[in-house]
């Protein structure tokens, strides 16, 4: 009998399944076209188990970006509930400047998996979060009224484009010193 596609995986398809992305993750991390073939064969399972997860690269490496994601995106709330807003907003940046250097060639596959497919992943977790930074900000008047996630993450763009592979901190620290700057420009409470 066929599993339903809401319903929950079995333990062991479920351990198979977190082994392979967590395989995936480093190895495309490591280079954005790695086989499919090595990651499973690292991972431990055969090619059917691995397609029965991901039947195509562009699902594993979407599936990955959203796990990923979702690990930055939930530690908006926690630094909010123990950090001044502001200092909750940028301690979150940092993170995200974190992931994006730690995960360049993750950034490689994905633009290869999105151009392939035609399609640019959601980022609705990663903009809740941002949001939700933004929203208490606003509200504590530390930020300018009216920046919205997008706005943020086309200032914060440039991080991408640093060299994970230099001393790329000191100028990620300065990029984000320079954001918070103009957010805080035209803020009620300065």
């Amino acid at each position: 009998m066929p599993q339903k596609k809401d319903a929950p995986l079995r333990s062991d398809a479920q351990r198979n399944r977190e082994r392979i992305l967590e395989v995936a993750l480093m190895e495309l991390t490591r280079a954005a076209d790695a086989p499919l073939s090595a990651i499973a064969k690292k991972a431990g399972v055969g090619q059917g188990t691995f397609y029965r997860h991901f039947p195509s690269r562009e699902a594993l490496v979407m599936e990955i970006y959203r796990h990923e994601m979702q690990q930055v995106a939930e530690t908006a709330a926690p630094l909010l509930e123990s950090r001044e807003p502001d200092q909750a907003l940028r301690e979150w940046l940092d993170r995200c400047a974190r992931f994006a250097m730690t995960k360049a060639g993750l950034a490689d596959a994905l633009r290869q998996a999105t151009s392939a497919c035609g399609t640019k992943p959601a980022h609705t977790p990663l903009t809740e979060a941002a949001e939700l930074l933004l929203r208490a900000n606003e509200k504590a008047g530390t930020i300018r009224p009216g920046i919205t996630a997008d706005d943020l993450f086309l200032t914060i763009g440039g991080l991408w484009t640093i060299d994970p592979h230099t001393d790329w901190q000191p100028r990620a620290t300065r990029l984000l010193d320079l954001v918070m700057d103009a957010l805080r420009v035209g803020a009620p409470g300065r």
